[in-house]
């Protein structure tokens, strides 16, 4: 297989040991991206193994189809995997082994200024992962109401100087480019906090044009019926909103974290977590890929019908590769 490279995994040795228990299963990538992940995955499955990545993102299409050129264990497909359960085939419904998602921004987005990702470098306010999406990051910025920007900033960015970002983007506006809006935050915050609240601007920002949230709760939802039993969910992610969720569906079926028990008094919830501590980057990982600094690892398992969740016990891995991380 060539590789030019396109993005940098993260925690990829750790996703792959959750993830794959039988060599010939069926598995699903998610997150697609520059195909670091599905490469070592492909590499555990036998010649009866299968693999179906997922991506919105046109060029990450493009790279994995020439990536995995002649490769016939995987199917690539384009298409939110918050839709999974429409863009999989429906024969494999019941019988996935295991689903991987690595959430956020890839490296490649990134470094496209023309994707407007950045806010370090000057480029159209776009966001979109990919072409499905008709929202962009100007559309937001330029017509929501005050209170709307006010919210979507502290709900998704959790960003204390809501209110005040959200009063200077009404005054400036409109605004067209990152670079534009870099000077307009930088206009409203002190500036040894100001690259802190970028961040988390750009961040509200990219969740809400690509209604991030709602896909992964729908994912999750439906990948777990989708799973076979004992079938495995992993998932990196960067920030908190999204680890909040996947640690509570994990653990109790649910996203709001309330326990649900039957009768007799035992947790009700589809899938049993993996790890009780999330499994985060080493410092040598960290230091030749700062993306990896954010990045929280989950994993979960799919439980027989009827049997109950332990909420949250330590279980160690028993992927080919060996023990847990």
């Amino acid at each position: 297989m060539t590789h030019v490279t396109y993005h940098k995994p993260v925690l990829l040795n750790e996703a792959i040991r959750f993830l794959v228990t039988d060599p010939d299963g069926i598995y699903v990538d998610g997150t697609l991206g520059g195909g670091g992940h599905s490469a070592l995955l492909m590499e555990e499955l036998s010649e009866k193994g299968r693999l179906y990545g997922i991506d919105q993102d046109d060029d990450a299409i493009r790279h994995a189809s020439e990536r995995f050129a002649g490769e016939s264990r995987i199917t690539l497909i384009r298409g939110n995997f918050g839709y999974m359960d429409v863009l999989l085939p429906k024969e494999v419904s019941g019988r996935l082994q295991g689903i991987l998602l690595d959430l956020g921004v890839s490296s490649h987005q990134i470094d496209e200024p023309e994707r407007g990702f950045s806010f370090q470098k000057d480029g159209p306010l776009d966001m979109r992962m990919g072409e499905l999406q008709d929202t962009t990051a100007a559309k937001i910025v330029n017509e929501y109401e005050y209170e709307q920007l006010r919210d979507l900033f502290f709900e998704y960015g959790e960003e204390r100087e809501s209110a005040r970002i959200a009063r200077a983007i009404m005054r400036d506006r409109p605004l067209e480019t990152t670079g534009e809006l870099r000077d307009t935050v930088a206009s409203a915050v002190p500036e040894r906090f100001l690259n802190k609240s970028l961040a988390r601007i750009f961040q509200a920002l990219r969740i809400a044009v690509n209604s991030e949230l709602n896909m992964l709760k729908r994912v999750l939802e439906k990948g777990t019926d989708m799973l076979c039993e004992d079938g495995r969910f992993v998932v990196i992610t960067y920030h908190s909103l999204e680890d909040r969720l996947c640690k509570n569906y994990f653990r109790y079926g649910n996203f709001e974290g309330k326990p649900v028990k039957d009768f007799y008094g035992n947790a009700i919830s589809p899938l049993s977590p993996l790890n009780r501590k999330v499994v985060t980057a080493p410092d040598s990982e960290v230091a030749v890929n700062p993306r990896a600094r954010s990045a929280k690892l989950r994993a979960a398992e799919k439980l027989p019908v009827g049997e109950s969740s332990e909420g949250g016990t330590d279980q160690p891995s028993t992927g080919i590769n060996g023990g847990g991380p």
